[in-house]
């Protein structure tokens, strides 16, 4: 089966350029201007953008949060991705304490496989450390495993600083890169333990139990302990101006800090938390917590300068009914946000459109170093022979509306209702197949995608 993708504008971290696709099987076959259609299907991309696949690199899919299951299980929260142009998704897989990382492997892989409507791959946390936890990564290496995460908060998935030390020189010397939730779990207790005692139960409460110094803290923190080990590490959801101040301090020092945001973070403010509707306000609680405009803009800066390597969604979905568990302290509200869906259309809308970044930036941030990063580059992020025939065909002539009716994401929500965007994913191809037709996902099966070494 051959297509071809004629007349549009391909676009790579470097530029875009006027060129035509060919895809062949699941491959990219060619790349160039006037190609021979042959007996290649045609598809007239006159006017519109030509990204590499988008890659997630942080979801949480059928995840156990607060007693509760996530709203998006591995099939309808990949079709969701596929429908926003997001062909890959980097999912968590989180064994329980005391757990082999082997097992909870084979149940996230149980979780996905057949079900998966996007291509897929691990990441796995390390939420113990030990002799056998350590022998084990050269295992998960070998099945395709190469990246970590770790906790810096919640209790039961924590691990202390010293373990932590040990871990970085671990994955140091089998090749691994850890990614990290920065937040001061100490004091975050503290300050939650005061605003209970004082009656503070609302929403309203989880941004000032987890401000932006106890990230800050928490980022310098861990980049002190990398630099000891001599170690890359990769922030994930930074959110705040004070964060980005300490990983600028690490790289003057010359240290490797890869930096991970969210859309949440460059689009909303943290008055969301203040809505006299409970619930409403509930919606939005996620860890770290949405910060102030300062910090949002800070973020679309360093976006701009290129200091922000990955823009990914912490998708963690739940219902409204799943967040009124907490509908008397917000320490019981299940956290995290939709967003898989909707991230490509939004960085487009508020950064291309919006003349913060360039199209070449949002490649960058979406598609290439998410796949050099996460070891699977060449074969993802990249429109060039003999890659995967992953493509997002965005028309910027199309605008639309985003609401929780029209969306595939399981949830009675979006963050993100009434907002207009500026563009329409008008097609997807999954390794050479059309997977989304103007907002139809038809039917694909997603692959486990074995992934090597971090090539940033």
């Amino acid at each position: 089966m051959k297509t071809l993708l004629l007349g549009g504008t391909v676009v790579s971290a470097a530029g875009e350029r006027r060129a035509d696709v060919l895809l062949e099987g699941e491959r990219i076959a060619a790349v160039g201007g006037n190609l021979p259609a042959g007996d290649a299907r045609v598809v007239d991309c006159t006017g519109k953008l030509l990204f590499p696949g988008f890659i997630d690199g942080h979801t949480h899919f059928d995840l156990e949060v607060c007693g509760t299951i996530t709203a998006d299980d591995f099939a309808t929260g990949s079709r969701a991705a596929l429908r926003g142009g997001t062909t890959m998704v980097v999912d968590f897989a989180a064994p329980d304490r005391g757990e082999s990382l082997a097992s909870g492997l084979a149940r996230w892989r149980e979780k996905a496989e057949g079900k998966a409507a996007c291509d897929y791959g691990f990441h796995m946390t390390i939420d113990d450390w030990n002799e056998g936890i350590s022998r084990e990564l050269d295992t998960m290496a070998a099945q395709g495993i190469t990246s970590f995460k770790m906790y810096m908060t919640y209790p039961a998935m924590m691990i202390p600083e010293g373990d932590m030390y040990r871990a970085l020189l671990r994955l140091k010397e089998m090749g691994g890169v850890a990614g990290v939730h920065c937040e001061n779990d100490g004091v975050i207790r503290v300050l939650t333990a005061e605003a209970k005692a004082a009656g503070r139960l609302s929403p309203a409460s989880h941004p000032r139990t987890r401000p932006a110094p106890l990230e800050a803290e928490a980022v310098g923190r861990l980049l002190r302990l990398a630099q000891l080990a001599d170690v890359p590490v990769i922030i994930v959801h930074l959110s705040a101006k004070e964060s980005l101040e300490e990983v600028r301090s690490a790289r003057r020092r010359g240290q490797t800090v890869y930096v991970e945001t969210c859309p949440h973070y460059l689009l909303l403010e943290d008055g969301v938390y203040d809505n006299p509707e409970y619930m409403e306000a509930a919606r939005f609680v996620c860890a770290p917590p949405i910060r102030k405009a300062a910090d949002r803009e800070a973020l679309w800066a360093a976006l701009s300068r290129g200091e922000i390597d990955t823009v990914a969604t912490d998708h963690c979905s739940f219902t409204t009914a799943q967040k009124r568990a907490g509908r008397y302290d917000f320490t019981r509200i299940p956290g995290g946000l939709p967003g898989v869906e909707h991230r490509g259309m939004l960085l487009y809308t508020h950064g291309v459109a919006a003349g913060r970044i360039t199209a070449a930036d949002m490649c960058r941030v979406l598609s290439e170093n998410p796949a050099r990063l996460y070891g699977c580059w060449p074969r993802k992020g990249t429109l060039s022979p003999g890659s995967d025939g992953d493509v997002v065909i965005l028309d910027p002539a199309v605008s639309g509306l985003i609401t929780a009716g029209e969306q595939a994401q399981n949830t009675d929500y979006t963050p993100y209702e009434g907002w207009k965007t500026a563009c329409a994913i008008a097609q997807v191809y999954l390794r050479g197949r059309l997977a989304v037709d103007h907002g139809r996902v038809l039917d694909t099966q997603g692959q486990f995608i074995f992934r090597g070494k971090n090539q940033l």
